[in-house]
């Protein structure tokens, strides 16, 4: 039996490059398709952020032009000396209106801790992926 090198047997054959090429072009749209799909998904979180925070911004304007509404009936119900009794209770529901605003607001700044995109940035700095609260409940 000879070796490889002799004429008569067959030397073995690595990988053609165009073998190669076709599989690194394959390779390659596959992560250009997971970083578009990647791209999408937090696009898509992104614009519901935005949906939330821009609804949320409408009720509480809502609720400020509701209180600023209470206060001013309050001073004129005031004004016509008819009693405390209207004003205490249109100032209490101004009061209560703004705290709901306050309380709203707060709510609105928390729902911006995590940036819009920020999983596509940690996936191109390669860190590792963050676990959602809802992964934690299960």
């Amino acid at each position: 039996m000879g070796s490889p090198g002799e004429l008569g047997s067959p030397a073995p054959r690595g990988p053609r490059l165009s073998d190669l090429t076709g599989s690194l072009l394959r390779q390659g749209r596959a992560l250009a398709a997971d970083y578009a799909l990647l791209a999408v998904l937090d696009a898509r979180s992104a614009a519901l952020r935005f949906a939330w925070l821009v609804s949320g911004g409408l009720v509480a304007a809502v609720l400020v032009a509701t209180a600023w509404l209470a206060i001013v009936a309050a001073g004129i119900v005031w004004l016509l000396g008819s009693g405390a009794s209207w004003p205490a209770a249109l100032g209490l529901a101004a009061v209560l209106n703004v705290v709901g605003a306050v309380a709203l607001y707060l709510w609105m700044r928390g729902l911006m801790t995590e940036l819009p995109f920020s999983a596509t940035l940690r996936q191109l700095r390669g860190e590792a992926p963050r676990p959602r609260a809802s992964d934690d409940d299960s």
